[in-house]
């Protein structure tokens, strides 16, 4: 059986071309994956049968650790846990 504290996640570190790497709360990447979904001009298909942005963001959350912002932009996140020993 699976230790449960697999499942707790204390933050997200976000990956991004030209920029140093991030840590970020759950509740802090859904804010920056809603601004970024806000400005996208067509969304992926799975993305489209939700109606609004909360639900979009969480599903991406959820189902993905990259999204393509353009062309030669991305966002990656992973889930990580932080301790201090």
């Amino acid at each position: 059986m699976a230790d449960s504290i697999m499942y707790q996640e204390d933050c997200y570190v976000i990956l991004e071309p030209d920029r140093p790497e991030q840590f970020l709360s759950e509740a802090e990447l859904l804010e920056k994956l809603k601004d970024i979904l806000q400005q996208q001009e067509e969304l992926p298909r799975d993305l489209q049968k939700f109606n609004s942005l909360e639900e979009q963001a969480q599903h991406l959350l959820e189902t993905s650790c990259e999204f393509n912002v353009s062309p030669s932009q991305y966002l990656q996140w992973y889930v990580t846990r932080l301790e201090k020993r």
